[in-house]
């Protein structure tokens, strides 16, 4: 094996927070970045009627506006269940999805979610092609780092569930290795102690252009954090108090404390984002109004109710819903519930930037009708409060 030898040259900045003009430099500098997470799948908590849709030109046309008005981030989970493991039988690929909108849009970040160890993934392919997502977005383009927490998706790729912290363990050797892929301008070599992959001069052209695409890390657990705080731009996290909105606000601050100083221990800095789902309309009657319609509409509950259910799971992110020293929310799909007129809203997002998040990637029951409601009555407001530039 030919090992080439490194020039001594220059350090090269570490990632896209790293360069003043990076897009994810621009996004920061917002006082509450904003998102989208989408639902590239079927989510049927509720059989109210809705517009939303898995498809992937409703999702792409929600993108277009959120670029439009400002918005920071699109965002989208991806899952690999068995037939009847999904609310419905479709759901589109985050990693291709996301970056085909690359295309589409001008300035929002495109984070797509890849499962970084099923397959395995084989470093050179996930460097090439995000270097290439990374050009065609112009450094828009990122990727939200999931290591797999079902053990029926590990068997489905043919193993058993690899062990929590081993997990990112082998995350972050993949990570080192990537990182070295997206900057080494001469060839590199490494065998894997722990992901069984080999690269024998390994070299991608080009490189990223920003140092790296943007890197996310969704993860609760401290083996988790401590990846996100070696490698990772933003790091997508729960309330460790569950959904409702007053239990997160109590227990965010602390965690969000912790993630900040391991972090800062390794000379780096990471922004904290998380997903609310949001019911809002104009007046309390309106708002209550539309919350019992979608309470009375959802279905009875079944094992393959909500696909996440039935499926055994060793994910920290979720515990805090199980914790009866917390208040509960009502099982709304969002990782935090969000409740209330547009004023109401924005009272609770200023509480959620002083418990120190750095921004929010919204959910909506109806995408679309919920989106233009939100950019006509709440993001007027949001720049009033000095939540938005």
């Amino acid at each position: 094996m030919s090992f080439a030898l490194q020039e001594e040259v220059a350090p090269i900045p570490r990632g896209p927070l790293d360069f003043p003009d990076s897009p994810l430099s621009r996004a920061v500098r917002q006082p509450l970045m904003l998102g989208l997470f989408l639902n590239l799948q079927d989510i049927r908590f509720s059989n109210l009627p809705t517009t939303s849709s898995w498809t992937y030109d409703y999702n792409a046309a929600l993108v277009q506006k959120a670029d439009a008005l400002g918005f920071d981030i699109a965002f989208s989970r991806t899952q690999w269940l068995p037939k009847g493991g999904y609310d419905g039988e479709a759901s589109l690929d985050s990693f291709v999805a996301l970056g085909a909108m690359a295309a589409t849009t001008k300035n929002i970040l495109l984070i797509s979610t890849l499962h970084v160890l099923y397959g395995p993934w084989h470093p050179l392919h996930i460097a090439k092609i995000g270097a290439t997502f990374d050009h065609i977005s112009k450094g828009r383009w990122g990727i939200n780092i999931v290591t797999g927490h079902r053990a029926i998706e590990h068997e489905m790729f043919g193993w058993n569930r690899i062990e929590h912290d081993r997990r990112y363990a082998m995350t972050g050797e993949l990570f080192e290795t990537l990182h070295r892929l997206w900057t080494d301008t001469e060839n590199y070599s490494r065998a894997a102690e722990l992901g069984g992959w080999k690269i024998v001069n390994g070299y991608i052209t080009p490189k990223p252009l920003y140092g790296r695409p943007i890197l996310v890390t969704a993860t609760g657990s401290p083996a988790g954090i401590d990846f996100a705080a070696e490698h990772s731009d933003l790091l997508f996290i729960t309330s460790p108090g569950g959904s409702h909105i007053d239990s997160a606000l109590d227990t965010l601050p602390a965690h969000i404390a912790d993630i900040k100083t391991r972090a800062a221990a390794r000379g780096r800095t990471v922004k904290t984002i998380i997903n609310p789902i949001v019911i809002s309309r104009d007046t309390e009657a309106e708002t209550e109004a539309y919350l019992n319609a979608i309470m009375d509409n959802r279905p009875p509950p079944s094992p393959t109710s909500f696909g996440h259910r039935g499926y055994d799971s060793d994910a920290f992110a979720w515990r805090g819903r199980n914790d009866p020293r917390h208040k509960q929310g009502l099982n709304l799909g969002g990782n935090i519930e969000i409740i209330g007129t547009p004023e109401q809203v924005v009272e609770q997002l200023i509480g959620l930037k002083k418990a120190g998040i750095d921004g929010v990637q919204f959910n909506f029951y109806d995408f679309a009708v919920d989106l233009d409601h939100f950019a006509e009555t709440t993001l007027p407001l949001l720049k009033s409060a000095g939540l938005r530039l």
